[in-house]
């Protein structure tokens, strides 16, 4: 059975770039944005729709208004084919996979490892200004707000609470470096597997 690595994260902690250079290490499939891809085309919609979409907890007034009754809102659906391909890349190989609630959706996967990573603010809001760029005096207000809208969107689909250390097998701190977080993340791994084959 394959071994599956879901990784969930603050925004700005680097859990993407963290997710993808583990992948790279353990020659895993890596799964982000490409999920959107596969859930765009089960549902017939565009990638920009779905990506626009997801992680939206209530979909807009007029969505609704004009949806067909009896049909589940549209945000339901995106969640329901993500969580479709999510299961379908766990079937084909080892993977990595970056938020879009996996750890939920694989929790009765045997072979399933659930990290959380996670930073002070301040640590994030200078990668974020790195990497994006962002106006300077916003940056932190945009953090809080696109966590918030993280948090908001797991807890209403999963009935758990997102950055719950409980939730995760593992929970680690970013401001460590990249580099050394994907040698922790990857010697957490490797005993994982090898436990698995001892068992």
């Amino acid at each position: 059975m394959n071994t599956i690595i879901t990784i969930a994260r603050e925004y700005g902690s680097g859990g993407r770039i963290i997710a993808h250079k583990l992948a790279e290490q353990l020659g895993y499939e890596f799964y982000d944005e490409e999920l959107i891809e596969m859930a765009a085309n089960k549902m017939g919609f565009s990638e920009e729709y779905v990506k626009e979409n997801e992680e939206q907890k209530n979909f807009s007034f007029l969505s609704n208004f004009y949806s067909i009754p009896g049909e589940l809102p549209v945000s339901d659906q995106i969640f329901i084919a993500e969580s479709n391909a999510i299961r379908e890349a766990a079937e084909k190989s080892n993977c990595i996979i970056v938020g879009r609630c996996a750890d939920y959706v694989l929790k009765d996967h045997p072979r399933c490892l659930n990290i959380f990573v996670h930073a002070p603010i301040e640590e994030r809001a200078r990668r974020v200004f790195e990497v994006y760029d962002e106006d300077a005096p916003n940056i932190q207000a945009h953090i809080q707000k696109v966590d918030k809208r993280r948090a908001s969107y797991y807890n209403y689909m999963t009935q758990q609470k997102w950055g719950q250390a409980e939730n995760y097998d593992l929970c680690i701190n970013s401001s460590l470096g990249i580099d050394l977080t994907v040698m922790m993340i990857k010697a957490a791994v490797e005993e994982f597997e090898k436990k698995d084959l001892e068992e």
